[in-house]
């Protein structure tokens, strides 16, 4: 038993020796369980204040790139009407159909318009006859107040001949070579021509006013020529009408129509849809305008097809959606809550994209903008006032 105690005692001083002595200090011996449990909130506590301090840069520090998400393809779409009122007589487009400017997309039934055409027609050739029958009568009236004046000098010799042979009876009859009756006839006869003499002098003037009568009458059937020669072009027009034709190419939507439809003036038969000149409009919060500016770089991501397509900044319109809702937000309020407002941002695609044949009216797209890439020369901010 002295001998096993004596083996203990011996490997018990060996360990002794071979332990290294425990750490100590003011905080006392070092816990290797109590580092365990504290480093995951080491961790958590890292992680947190890189997350405040990225969230902290990209609010207050500007970057390179501006985004949002609250973007969506639009264009300018024409609604196809017709101008006058008719009965459908054909419609040889269907929705989603590619067409052509001077393409006909809808035609009317023409046969009332074509009669209005031939009576303007009619109307016009009458009125011009009438034109021709005045300017006849003018260019003959010189010759009627010629004839009056002749009439005239022949009143006026007349009554200087009765006249003189009133004198010569009445000579003839003081001195009983005459009657007293031829005296008396020769003095009726000069009467009768003094009458004659001036007939024929008012005849002279009645014609001579006659003739600015004759030239009021032909300014006044050329008014109506004039008249008739815009109602008849009116009426063409009408008939031309008849044809409803693309102004422009694109694309065929919302048809509405179908023959034997009776349309008037304005309804709306369908749209027309130039997809060539779709663009982007970018709800831009205003402080992400500062160092925006047009002709800048712009990426488009088009969630339907998961593809990126190279857009330009065009313009920014003058005011924030809300200054135009129907019903304007009113500030002048006791609970007021600052909200910042959104721009819609004008971009339009770069030109020679292939894939840009895929888009399509009302897509939902996000658009990130290069505001660090160099804009065309005299190119502004869209903020005059940007800092920086």
């Amino acid at each position: 038993m002295n001998d096993v105690g004596m083996t203990i005692a011996g490997a018990t001083a060996t360990q002794s020796r071979e332990r290294p002595p425990e750490a100590s200090g003011p905080a006392g011996p070092f816990d290797a369980a109590a580092v365990r449990r504290r480093w995951p909130w080491v961790l958590a506590a890292v992680i947190v204040a890189g997350f405040i301090a990225v969230v902290l840069m990209e609010l207050y520090v500007p970057g390179g790139e501006t985004s949002t998400d609250d973007a969506y393809v639009t264009v300018h779409y024409a609604t196809i009407a017709p101008r006058v009122a008719g009965q459908v007589a054909s419609v040889p487009v269907d929705d989603n159909q590619l067409v052509r400017a001077g393409q006909v997309i809808a035609t009317l039934d023409e046969r009332d318009y074509a009669t209005a055409v031939a009576h303007a027609e009619a109307l016009l050739a009458r009125d011009r006859a009438q034109v021709a029958n005045a300017a006849a009568a003018i260019e003959r009236q010189p010759s009627i107040i010629a004839q009056d004046r002749a009439n005239v000098d022949a009143a006026q010799a007349k009554l200087l001949f009765a006249r003189i042979d009133a004198k010569r009876y009445q000579y003839l009859a003081t001195t009983g070579a005459g009657s007293v009756q031829q005296g008396q006839l020769s003095e009726t006869t000069a009467h009768q021509d003094v009458a004659a003499l001036d007939s024929a002098e008012a005849s002279v003037k009645a014609d001579t006013q006659q003739l600015d009568i004759l030239r009021a009458q032909r300014d006044a059937a050329e008014a109506t020529v004039h008249s008739d020669e815009a109602a008849l072009a009116q009426a063409r027009l009408n008939l031309s009408y008849t044809h409803i034709v693309a102004l422009m190419d694109g694309t065929i939507a919302q048809r509405g129509v179908q023959v034997g439809d009776y349309v008037g003036p304005g309804t709306a038969l369908m749209a027309l849809v130039p997809l060539k000149d779709v663009y982007i409009v970018a709800n831009y919060r205003e402080v992400d305008l500062r160092r925006m500016r047009p002709g800048q770089h712009a990426r488009v991501h088009v969630d339907a097809y998961d593809i990126d397509l190279d857009g330009i900044v065009d313009s920014v319109p003058p005011a924030s959606g809300a200054a135009f809702s129907p019903i304007a937000p009113n500030n002048a309020t006791g609970n007021f809550t600052k909200i910042v407002q959104r721009l819609p941002v004008k971009i339009v695609f770069a030109p020679d994209q292939k894939l840009a044949r895929l888009i399509r009216v009302g897509l939902s797209v996000e658009v990130t903008v290069d505001t660090v890439s160099r804009s065309p020369p005299g190119t502004r901010p869209i903020f005059s006032s940007a800092i920086g």
